[in-house]
């Protein structure tokens, strides 16, 4: 084995360090030995050593001294104790002051080797998470969300107040608008970014399901509950738990999230003992919640809970100045991904990606460029390419003409709706009652697509 990581070795019986020196430099390891504990701390360097082994007892130093001293200068390196006199309390001691091992002597050469392979194993495992949250940090900065409009400056400045501050948020926008992403943003610019972020769409899951996905259950609560279960607000303590489309949440989960925002606290399905935990619940929806309360299909108390901060983001349409930039960097994904060399849109297709009304938003646009680049074989997208994913005509996509010349004479909400009704026909219609073809070109999911055919009380005469 040729790991080559760098051990340093510190004790003051020669003949121990000599010996572990060369077992570990036998098994393919870096190692360098002091009888001398001051010496080493004096030439001890960050970045140096990925492991230091350390005696407890030592003349003019001890291990303890020594693991606090490094400790300070290097907060992340792994440290074994050597002992010949371990105690409960020695250990307990060690092991807040930092140590990741204690090792009694006398010990066997295989002995140490497994002790030293579990701790670098800790180690890389620990600098992995700190290269994986510094990229996920980097991805989710605000730099890194594209657009120079307006509309989107004003969101990102919203967004950077509340993210420092441990309050509920609730971010609205139709679908593919880029919520999640705006939630995400939220939590790797918190003091919670070292925690977990979870996420889950309440639309997906049936109402059983979603219960105990969310709060956990306890062994024989229901049928099929073989083991106690931890639900996703215990796996997000001390973390962040996103809850998109929000508005389909069941009655009674509903009251359930409504206790545990107020106590901080809940009962797992079948438990009589409440749960507490630490958790920022963000939340999104693309429906009306305010017109869901008056229905009362959604609590009043709740919507207001979870609307302490609002953050509306705006349509695609709305952002029209983005779109290039949009464009600019899914083609950069695209080439990096699968190693082309497409430049972009020519000037008619880039005029008509800009004419477009983009009722799937940026979801919709960013399939739409997958699909241009997996046909093109040309430097730039042209507009016959184009023509292939999305109908670009005079009218906005997606508004059928009777749709646009009546929607001015109706109050917003219900404009809204009549646009979204018509669109949903239109698609259906277009894939022949294809409903994961639909949901596919308006960028939702099946579920969406089923729940708002239900709303507006849509029949297969209406679109077949």
């Amino acid at each position: 084995m040729a790991d080559k990581r760098r051990i340093l070795l510190i004790d003051n019986e020669e003949g121990l360090c000599r010996m572990m020196e060369q077992v570990l430099l036998d098994n393919g390891y870096l190692a360098r030995a002091y009888t001398s504990p001051l010496k080493a701390i004096e030439e001890f360097r960050p970045g140096a050593w990925d492991l230091l082994i350390t005696d407890i007892k030592m003349p003019g130093m001890s291990g303890l001294e020594v693991l606090q001293k490094a400790k300070e200068q290097e907060k992340d390196i792994p440290v074994i104790m050597i002992t010949a006199y371990a105690t409960v309390d020695m250990s307990i001691q060690a092991l807040r002051k930092g140590a990741y091992d204690m090792l009694t002597k006398p010990f066997e050469p295989e002995e140490l080797i497994y002790r030293v392979k579990n701790a670098l194993q800790q180690s890389r495992l620990l600098e992995e998470n700190r290269e994986l949250r510094a990229e996920l940090e980097g991805k989710f900065c605000f730099d890194n969300i594209i657009g120079a409009s307006g509309g989107l400056k004003s969101v990102l400045e919203r967004v950077e107040k509340v993210a420092v501050r441990d309050t509920s948020v609730l971010i609205t926008g139709e679908s593919g608008t880029g919520k999640e992403l705006i939630a995400q943003a939220i939590h790797y610019n918190s003091p919670r970014r070292e925690r977990r972020f979870i996420a889950i769409n309440c639309g997906a899951l049936p109402e059983t399901l979603l219960e105990s996905e969310l709060f956990g259950y306890k062994k024989g609560a229901f049928t099929g509950a073989k083991e106690n279960r931890h639900g996703l607000l215990e796996a997000a303590d001390g973390g962040t738990l996103f809850l998109d489309e929000v508005g389909n949440l069941p009655m009674n989960v509903q009251k359930t999230l409504l206790r545990f925002l107020q106590e901080k606290e809940f009962n797992r399905l079948g438990e009589t003992t409440p749960t507490r935990v630490d958790v920022r619940v963000l939340s999104a929806t693309n429906s009306d919640l305010k017109e869901a309360v008056k229905s009362g299909a959604f609590r009043e108390d709740l919507y207001y809970r979870l609307n302490v901060v609002n953050i509306h983001l705006p349509p695609l349409r709305e952002r029209t100045d983005d779109i290039p930039l949009l464009a600019a960097h899914f083609i950069t994904l695209q080439n990096q991904k699968f190693d082309t060399m497409v430049k972009g849109f020519d000037k008619e297709a880039m005029q008509a990606l800009c004419d477009c009304a983009w009722p799937g938003n940026i979801r919709q646009l960013k399939n739409v460029i997958e699909a241009c680049m997996a046909m093109v074989g040309e430097e730039y997208i042209s507009r016959e390419t184009l023509d292939q994913f999305v109908e670009i005509g005079h009218e906005p996509v997606g508004i059928p003409p009777a749709a646009a010349t009546t929607v001015g004479e109706l109050p917003f909400n219900a404009a809204l709706e009549r646009f979204e009704a018509d669109l949903l026909k239109g698609l259906l219609k277009k894939h022949g009652g294809n409903i994961d073809a639909a949901a596919r070109e308006a960028g939702m999911n099946m579920v969406t697509i089923y729940r708002k055919i239900k709303k507006y009380g849509l029949k297969k005469d209406d679109y077949l």
